[in-house]
């Protein structure tokens, strides 16, 4: 599915610094071009030039760019080494053999599919084919560029500029995550903890930097979110009762299904005390209240407390429900149950044992706890742990998706819960987000009545794109895990 967020045509330099800026990274950028065909031949992803800059903002045909580079430094690539304008050369190690290199490293450039059985592939690539997801480069200068200097955030940066795009967005992102761990020559992998961003050591997510993170996102309009959650106005993976169609009617139906598995799990019903840890619009608040619970839920986000508090008061649940602008290190009480939906992974990993102590603190002996959470493989969480990514920059910063390993981990060591009943549906939520991209796509020109300018538009297409591959890859999943305190 192609994005409706069109490249904008100037980005604000003061809204979006980093966008607006290319680094120089020349030497990077040269490093960042071997690399790009490197990982398209091992994905088995087509890489195309639409057209680049040339001074003065007239923009040359791909091709005649590509048959100037051809002629300038074929000399280099058949010798498996990649040239930038000023005539440097970096020689990649595992870079294909030169006779690969001399007549195919080209035809990436090109778009060309190979023909099924051409031995001229290095061991291990992929034959992209003619149906292989495709990564259409408006400025490969740039796109280089940002490449070497930022890595993965110097990749959403470029989409975020307009210097990239993909007639299918997820189907790229998609296949380059199912080939996370081949994209970088093995013997350069240990540099990218040297190369690329990292975050802050010591880095916590302290009351006030808790609700500055929360804000960030949560607090941008609650006039945006509705225009692309459905009508329950619920913003976590939904659970569909099986194949069919993923619209936002039967989106709005999974949305209930999961909140529903997730109440009676830990036994919501009349004169149950329940505590919610992150209330969202109140949607899950409601369906609890209408069990006949008494629901406490809080929040870090001022626009969701004020909108929840009309929808439930609107529904007549008002009165059954309390909603708190409220830290959870700070709620006290006992209650018969607690429920989190995907706040976890807002935590922070110094953090964890703070939450798991408060929610061995906040449920009664016998009483459950139902969690909802994003998880990764556990290898890959302590790898990336601390990385400083796009998605801490520009959408959720201050955050760690655990994995299912650590949040054993941190129940055994600082809780008497234990866990009961474990539930994946990975599958639905790249369904919920595919119904929320459509959504998002259809609504483009509310959203830039709303403010939101084409940078902020493509920013949030390639959130939605990038997490809904995360999911289809399966290099992320989302589980309930039911807790129980012992007696």
């Amino acid at each position: 599915m192609t994005t409706t967020s069109p490249a904008p045509a100037a980005v604000d330099a003061d809204r979006w610094p980093d966008v607006a800026r290319v680094p120089r990274a020349r030497l990077r950028a040269t490093a960042a071009r071997a690399l790009a065909r490197y990982a398209a031949r091992r994905a088995g992803v087509r890489i195309t030039t639409v057209g680049t800059p040339e001074p003065g903002g007239v923009r040359r045909p791909a091709d005649a760019r590509q048959r100037a580079d051809v002629g300038q430094w074929g000399d280099a690539r058949q010798r498996g080494e990649a040239c930038d304008p000023g005539g440097v050369r970096i020689t990649i190690p595992g870079a294909p053999d030169p006779d690969d290199v001399r007549q195919g490293a080209e035809v990436g450039q090109r778009g060309e599919a190979r023909a099924p059985g051409d031995t001229r592939y290095p061991v291990g690539a992929q034959d992209p084919g003619e149906d292989a997801p495709v990564l259409r480069l408006h400025d490969p200068d740039a796109f280089h560029r940002r490449l070497g200097s930022d890595g993965l955030i110097g990749l959403g940066e470029s989409y975020m500029a307009g210097e990239w795009d993909s007639p299918d967005p997820v189907a790229l992102l998609t296949r380059l995550a199912e080939h996370y761990t081949d994209l970088v020559p093995r013997p350069l992998q240990p540099l990218r903890h040297i190369t690329l961003p990292r975050r802050v050591r010591g880095e916590r997510n302290t009351r006030a930097a808790a609700r500055r993170n929360i804000g960030h996102h949560y607090d941008l309009s609650n006039d945006l979110f509705a225009l692309f959650l459905d009508r329950t106005m619920t913003y976590s993976a939904a659970l569909f009762d099986g194949p069919g169609p993923r619209d936002p009617d039967t989106l709005a139906a999974a949305q209930e299904r999961k909140i529903d598995r997730l109440l009676d799990a830990v036994g919501a019903g009349p004169g149950t005390t329940l505590l919610e840890i992150g209330t969202g619009w109140g949607s899950l608040a409601l369906r609890a209240a209408r069990r006949g619970a008494r629901v406490t839920t809080v929040t870090l986000s001022t626009e969701q407390r004020d909108l929840a508090e009309r929808r439930l008061a609107a529904a007549g649940a008002g009165g059954a429900v309390d909603v708190r602008l409220l830290d959870y290190r700070d709620v006290d009480g006992e209650y018969d149950a607690v429920v989190s939906v995907e706040m976890i992974e807002a935590v922070g990993e110094h953090d964890w044992p703070t939450y798991f102590s408060a929610l061995n603190r906040l449920v009664r002996p016998g009483g459950r706890v139902g969690l909802q959470s994003i998880t990764m493989d556990h290898r890959l969480m302590r790898a990336s742990r601390h990385s400083y990514t796009w998605m801490h920059k520009y959408v959720f910063p201050g955050g760690l998706i655990p994995s299912v390993t650590a949040i054993e981990r941190q129940v055994r060591e600082r809780t008497s819960l234990r866990v009961v009943d474990r539930h994946a549906f990975g599958a639905d939520y790249a369904d919920t987000l595919l119904v929320w991209r459509r959504s998002f796509d259809a609504a483009a020109d509310q959203v830039a009545e709303l403010g939101f300018d084409p940078v902020f538009r493509r920013m949030w297409d390639f959130y939605l794109a990038y997490c809904e591959a995360g999911f289809r890859s399966g290099i992320i999943d989302v589980e309930q895990i039911l807790l129980e305190r012992a007696r």
